[in-house]
């Protein structure tokens, strides 16, 4: 008896200790990790920082497009295209259907470009600017309100992801900076180009991740005379806006996005893990519809993440593959914009990329990124993202106090539930589950993203 006893008072101080360390380990995981001392003013330009001196003047950008660049994207366009019939039966389910990518490639060529001028001329109707931050030439487009009679003006940094552009939010900006009844507010809006991104430079250094990005985004607010300013994002505008309110919270007011999510967290995954297989338990029966039960998910993530591993090793070399070649980079892009705006539509033979988008508009992001030559280095951010130098900055364990809101839209790819999101973001104050749209919100659903974001707006600002 006395030795089960002993035996007994063993288990029981090993449990104690056990649970002391789990505690302790559960609480560190908890903590806000330090910011990392990131430099405002690292150089990531061609050459030696030592040769540089910033131009801080800004000024009015151009974005015409030569005319022998159009014509020899026609002479492109009217080569014989030699592509594999589709198998029997399927849409977009292996990829862009070929038989409608021939659609597309004479739509673009008979179609669209004979109206080049009218489509150049969409793009100008917003004032473009550039600007040297850190040794790259940063484009912006740039907006302020006709009329602010009456409400308060709160500037607003606008942050895209990939494979979009800035053009993802141009039916939105009108919204945003005319006043509106439904708010005391009207936005004074900042669009850049991300670096590497269209009309932005790259950088010509390595480790330029999203952290190095988000501070020179930080940095071309304070240029523009905003030391305070309100961010939107969603792709890789929700991670960089998130950076920005990491490393940077002083300058934000608010952040808000379309894509919250916080993938790196140990307790986040935890949550998420328990939530992928006992739905029920974390998952109101009204948002069932928004999270995948684990193999699902898993499936999900094999299946439409392919691009994402060739980016994030290889940048340079699917770079190469589609920099000359429209018809390859148009079926690459667009393809993400059949999948990513609901995932039913590549079923369809056209991918239903003309459900929710016109070709024009679609072919107008295309032709951004083709211009500008600015495939290759758009993809290196997920290399730079995903490298050991960024995640050693553990940048997921920093907390967020700064006022957050989160929109989900019912098709974009994942979603994350408040408990996964509130280890990260410690002030949540608005949460919101939209039964339709998909990754491009303020392309495809413009409205409902514009009355989610001002009724954030108002929350924050404690409006009723």
């Amino acid at each position: 008896m006395v030795e089960v006893g002993l035996i007994v008072r063993i288990l029981l101080v090993a449990f104690v200790v056990l649970l002391a360390v789990f505690v302790h380990r559960f609480q560190f995981l908890l903590s806000s990790a330090p910011v990392p001392d990131l430099s405002d003013a690292e150089y990531w330009g061609p050459g030696s920082a030592a040769k540089y001196k910033e131009n801080t003047a800004i000024k009015e950008f151009d974005i015409s497009v030569k005319p022998e660049v159009i014509e020899d994207l026609k002479a492109q366009l009217s080569r014989p295209l030699t592509l594999h019939e589709p198998l029997e039966g399927i849409g977009f389910q292996y990829g862009f259907n070929s038989k409608y990518l021939e659609t597309v490639v004479a739509y673009w060529r008979d179609t669209y470009l004979p109206k080049w001028s009218e489509r150049e001329k969409f793009l100008k109707q917003f004032p473009h600017y550039e600007t040297q931050i850190q040794g790259l030439r940063i484009h912006y487009i740039h907006v302020k309100p006709k009329t602010a009679k009456g409400k308060k003006v709160i500037p607003l940094l606008l942050l895209h992801g990939w494979p979009g552009s800035v053009l993802e939010f141009y039916k939105i900006i009108p919204m945003l900076t005319k006043a509106n009844a439904k708010s005391p507010y009207v936005f004074e809006v900042v669009v850049p180009s991300l670096p590497g991104y269209g009309w932005s430079q790259g950088a010509s250094k390595i480790n330029f991740g999203p952290a190095q990005v988000a501070l020179v985004m930080r940095n071309l607010m304070l240029r523009v005379g905003h030391e305070k300013f309100v961010v939107q994002g969603g792709d890789w505008g929700s991670i960089i806006g998130m950076q920005i309110s990491t490393l940077r919270p002083q300058n934000v007011l608010a952040y808000h996005s379309n894509m919250c999510s916080s993938t790196q967290l140990q307790i986040s995954q935890f949550y998420k893990f328990w939530r992928m297989w006992f739905h029920s338990f974390f998952v109101k029966d009204e948002h069932k519809d928004f999270f995948k039960p684990f193999g699902e998910e898993v499936g999900f993530l094999l299946e439409e993440s392919g691009y994402f591993h060739i980016q994030a090793t290889k940048p340079d070399t699917i770079g190469t593959a589609l920099l000359q070649n429209p018809v390859g980079l148009a079926a690459y892009i667009l393809e993400k914009f059949s999948t990513w705006t609901n995932l039913e539509y590549k079923k369809l033979e056209d991918g239903g990329l003309t459900k929710r988008f016109t070709l024009d508009e679609l072919l107008d992001n295309v032709m951004i990124y083709y211009v500008t030559k600015s495939i290759t280095t758009s993809q290196r951010l997920y290399s730079e993202a995903f490298n050991f130098a960024q995640l050693a900055l553990n940048l997921d364990a920093v907390h967020v106090n700064t006022p957050t809101g989160c929109a989900r839209f019912l098709h974009d790819m994942m979603h994350s539930t408040d408990l996964e999101l509130g280890v990260k973001f410690k002030n949540i104050v608005h949460s919101t589950y939209h039964q339709d749209g998909g990754h491009y919100a303020a392309m495809e659903q413009p409205l409902l993203l514009y009355n989610d974001f001002v009724e954030f707006i108002n929350k924050v600002f404690n409006v009723q």
